[in-house]
């Protein structure tokens, strides 16, 4: 899909500014209006339903009806899902939220004791200890899963990567050395403010300071480390751009001729979607990735919308719909991997030259 253009237009007249508590409610309203999305669409893609329901219930959580989401956690659980861990341990950070302390904390014992071989459960449990203020058990959650999971020859795939950020944090909050794993945390830090700055205990002094140099030096850290912790989510919400492969783009514009003015060709697809994730990254937005589409799944997707699969936008609900049910790639992709756009050529000297 092509990069919308911002259409031209005389500026808008001011708009009031909306009060803190209508802004609150309006945004749980919204999140409350995306989990009731995805709960429908998981009864129609009962394949991916348990991506769709954790995705739904994440947004109950942020809407604040933490009861729904233990609801969903728990009917997850009832049957036979493909990472149980991960649900275990989200419900028990839910949980912890709203006051069941203990029973989140049998939970937490209890996806330690298991061991999963997969990071996601070892994060969410370690940062709600953190968050508890539990950091010598957040501690020992973080050592217990590089231990298992990292074996120190080679760089940690990416989906691990939050195990040594947040480790490398917990150990600086608790004044210990730096070791080994710290420093290829430091070497993976995507922010340009350094790991050890980042996670300075002193700086929440700062924020009580009449200096208005150190208060904008420290925002400026801030939304550095904002965007590490969001890129280092175990739950992403990507934002993602609709990738056709060759033939299927081919295929596309076989069945459908209108679309030619939205894929002129492949060179100008593929080029196009390098051009706006790296915008859209420039911009400081986290969690890009890219969908693959296929036409079967793009003329299903218009048939259970009820609209022509020439429609120009559907592209985007597509890309949404894809991205929602957890299959975008993360881009950029890990450097010496292959490129997104599957030549098989490497990334750097392929869509990623320059």
């Amino acid at each position: 899909m092509r990069p919308e253009t911002p259409a031209q237009s005389t500026p808008a007249p001011p708009v009031a500014p909306v009060p803190a508590a209508r802004q609150g409610e309006s945004d749980r309203e919204a999140h409350l209006e995306q989990a009731q999305r995805l709960e429908r669409l998981a009864e129609r893609h009962p394949e991916d339903a348990e991506q769709l329901l954790l995705r739904a219930a994440a947004h109950f959580e942020l809407a604040d009806d933490r009861t729904r989401a233990s609801t969903l956690y728990d009917g997850l659980l009832a049957g036979s899902p493909e990472d149980p861990a991960l649900i275990r341990a989200l419900k028990a950070a839910n949980l912890w939220e709203y006051g069941h302390e203990a029973e989140a904390q049998a939970i937490v014992s209890g996806v330690r004791g298991a061991a999963p071989r997969t990071p996601a459960p070892w994060i969410v449990v370690a940062q709600a200890l953190e968050a508890h203020d539990e950091l010598e058990e957040a501690h020992a959650t973080y050592e217990e899963a590089v231990a298992l999971l990292l074996d120190g020859s080679a760089p940690p795939p990416y989906e691990a990567r939050p195990l040594l950020i947040g480790r490398h944090r917990v150990r600086r909050l608790l004044g210990l050395e730096h070791d080994a794993w710290d420093t290829m945390a430091d070497a993976l830090n995507p922010a340009s403010v350094p790991l050890d700055e980042l996670h300075d205990p002193k700086r929440t002094w700062v924020l009580g300071s009449d200096s208005p140099e150190e208060l904008r030096a420290e925002i400026t850290r801030l939304r550095a480390e904002l965007a590490t912790y969001r890129a280092a989510l175990s739950r992403p919400f990507p934002v993602a751009v609709l990738h056709w492969p060759e033939p299927e783009l081919t295929e596309l514009l076989t069945s459908y001729p209108a679309l030619a003015t939205e894929y002129p060709s492949y060179e100008a697809h593929t080029r196009s979607i390098e051009s706006a994730l790296r915008d859209l990254a420039a911009s400081g937005i986290p969690n890009l990735g890219i969908v693959r589409a296929t036409v079967p799944s793009y003329e299903a997707f218009a048939a259970a919308e009820s609209t022509a699969p020439t429609t120009p936008a559907l592209l985007p609900l597509y890309t949404t719909t894809l991205a929602t049910r957890a299959l975008a790639t993360p881009w950029p992709p890990h450097p010496g991997a292959e490129c997104w756009c599957g030549s098989g050529a490497g990334y750097e000297g392929c869509h990623g030259a320059g």
